[in-house]
Parts: structure tokens; sequence; C-alpha cells
């Protein structure tokens, strides 16, 4: 008998659909040629400089789970330079967008990966990064697929492993249960401090945030958002 594989380690676990609308010529020619150029190489080891992934010096690591569109991605990006940033996002439309809007800018900052993100943290080496931000997720809002959602006792030990001492996981959503869930959840693990000292904290975007269009479509929708900050402990 086949053992049945846990629901964390499943790549169908965490996301929905792969793919929407066809893709326009030139997103086409992107995922044909630049993918391959900037995505992440699983089946080699993970240099133990993470930084030597990155064809220009990089001071700190981040990575985005699920960036879809890349506005936030290719905002951060952007704005610090100087910083190595890894996205991770399956579905190939949200992945031709972005590749589109780096290689308009001419980014070097950026490498991605178009599947499971639990497939980068099991091949990230210990303590390589200084901020994971899992922004918006899926919030599979029905009780019966709250074990897909990414947030779960065994994604935060990846997360611990992977953050360096002090390192930040920032959570962003507009659904209450999720929000509240991530609080039990990282409480519960233990090795996670919430930042907060005031509602304000947890009720303000953090800084530099440049907003994304599922916030707008949350705010449309009068729902309204919660961001929060942990620190590795």
């Amino acid at each position: 008998m086949t053992e049945p594989q846990h629901p964390s380690r499943s790549t169908e676990a965490f996301f929905g659909r792969r793919k929407g609308k066809q893709l326009r010529e030139r997103q086409a020619e992107g995922i044909a040629t630049l993918l391959p150029a900037l995505k992440l190489d699983l089946a080699a080891p993970a240099p133990a400089a993470l930084s030597e992934i990155f064809p220009i010096p990089v001071e700190e690591l981040r990575l985005e789970i699920g960036f879809g569109g890349g506005e936030h991605l290719v905002h951060r990006a952007q704005e610090n330079l100087k910083t190595g940033f890894i996205g991770v996002e399956p579905f190939v439309n949200s992945m031709a967008k972005l590749l589109s809007r780096v290689d308009e800018l001419g980014l070097k900052n950026i490498r991605v990966y178009d599947d499971d993100a639990t497939q980068v943290l099991d091949w990230l080496p210990d303590a390589s990064l200084d901020r994971i931000d899992l922004l918006y997720p899926d919030p599979w809002p029905k009780r019966k697929h709250w074990k897909r959602r990414f947030v779960s006792a065994v994604n935060l030990d990846r997360f611990h492993r992977v953050l360096k001492p002090g390192g930040l996981f920032l959570f962003a959503s507009d659904i209450d249960t999720y929000v509240n869930w991530t609080l039990i959840h990282c409480r519960d693990h233990g090795g996670f401090q919430w930042q907060a000292e005031q509602s304000s904290d947890w009720l303000t975007p953090f800084a530099g945030w440049p907003g994304t269009r599922y916030e707008n479509k949350a705010r449309r929708e009068g729902r309204s958002s919660a961001y929060l900050t942990f620190r590795k402990a």
C-alpha cells in the first residue's frame, strides 16, 4: 500500500489552478527564455553563501511566497537594489507578468521559482534569509480546506530554519479567520515573536508598502487588512 502523502508536502495543497487565459506573445517569450535564466535550480545544492545565486553583490536576502502579479516584489527590488529577492509563484500568468517587468526594468536582484514554495524552503541553507513575505495568500475559506493554508506548524518550522537569528516573517491578509489562524499558529510554535504593541501596529501597512491589487479589491468589498510582523526568536 502506498503511504499517504502528508498535506504539507503536497504541491496541490497550497495553491489551485496553474494557468489562466492564453499568454500574449511577449509574455510567452518571457516564460520560454527569461524564466529558465532566472529560475532556481533546485537539482543542484544551494550555495553556502546564498548571495552567490545573484549576478550582483547583495547584502540581504528575502523570499516572497506567492507574489501574484509581482507588484510588491518589483517595488521592493527597485527600492532595495542591494537586497536579493527570491519570488515564488506557481501561476503561469502571474509569473509572466513579473518576468515582463523584470526585463523592462533590467532588475538583477530577483530570482524566481514557479512551483511549490516548500521545495524552495527545503532547498535553502539554514539561517540564510533576512525576511519572508507571505502576502494575501489563498485563505482556503472553507473549514474542510483549512489544512491547505500555507501557515502551518510544519511550514513555520521551515521558516524558522531558513531565517537568520532575528529574521522577520511578514504576513498580510484581509480574511479575519486566516489572520487569527496565523496568530495562533505562530504563538503555539514558540519560535516567533509578534511585534505588535498596539492595534495600530497591525492595522498600519508595512513601511514602504506599495499596496497590491488584492488589497484594493478587499477595500472595494469592504474588508480591512491586517499586517502582522513576527521576529524569529
